[in-house]
């Protein structure tokens, strides 16, 4: 690996652990960057994924003081999280690459949009705060299993589809709920992982150098995040998305 290669992957790492972090979409910034050095879009996405998982247990740390009193809800979501993630990850390896360079630039457009309509999902959370909400039942835990199997397979924006959850059935602060966030996307990431590592190829230098990258992002990120102006944070997201996504269409 060549030394620019080196620091490239090595920044993208920082910049998606910050990202996911404050946003949730930090695979727009990582996995694009591997597919632009010649990694096939298998091996980028599961040597991605594993460079990640230190970046979000780092984000969740960072914000473990808006953790407190949330136990119960975070022992109930993980499981869905836990079950979809194990799902998503043996879907892609049991389904054809043919049908993954297939999907993934449609999930890629698809989690731009979704970073791209962020700031009115956040006005429309914030109206909704004032309505009680239990812990949403069985549709909610479905809608969090459902976010793991697509959180196991690729993963960009599930952060940001978990938000979108939260805020149609739960009552809580914004930053308590992005603080469960960052933990259900640690649990997705982290099951995914463990069977990458168990019975798939992996870039372990690429995998390296991302989860450095992305454990010190996750810090920074949940650090200094609130000071960050989000729209510039969404316009490089959206335009290395649409930038890969263009690449993989035109493969």
């Amino acid at each position: 690996m060549e030394p620019l290669e080196m620091a490239a992957i090595g920044a993208a790492g920082i910049a998606a652990g910050g990202i996911n972090a404050i946003v949730g979409s930090g695979t727009l910034i990582t996995f694009p960057t591997l597919l632009a050095f010649g990694y096939p879009p298998v091996l980028a996405n599961v040597s991605n994924n594993i460079g990640l998982v230190p970046g979000t247990l780092s984000a969740a740390y960072g914000y473990r003081r808006e953790l407190r009193g949330q136990i119960r809800r975070l022992v109930r979501f993980g499981t869905g999280s836990l079950l979809g993630g194990l799902i998503g990850a043996l879907l892609l390896l049991k389904l054809p690459a043919e049908t993954f360079d297939a999907v993934v630039p449609v999930l890629i457009l698809a989690a731009c949009a979704l970073v791209l309509l962020q700031p009115r999902l956040n006005r429309w959370l914030k109206e909704r705060q004032g309505r009680r909400r239990e812990d949403g039942g069985v549709p909610m835990w479905l809608g969090v299993f459902g976010t793991g199997i697509y959180g196991g397979y690729f993963g960009a924006a599930q952060g940001v589809l978990l938000m979108g959850l939260f805020g149609s059935f739960l009552q809580d602060d914004l930053q308590r709920l992005n603080a469960a966030k960052n933990v259900l996307a640690s649990i997705v990431n982290g099951v995914a992982a463990v069977v990458f590592i168990a019975v798939a190829e992996v870039d372990w230098a690429a995998a390296g150098l991302i989860a450095a990258g992305s454990t010190v992002g996750g810090l920074l990120g949940a650090r200094v995040g609130r000071r960050l102006p989000p729209s510039a944070l969404r316009g490089v997201i959206i335009a290395v998305g649409v930038t890969a996504a263009t690449v993989m269409i035109a493969r």
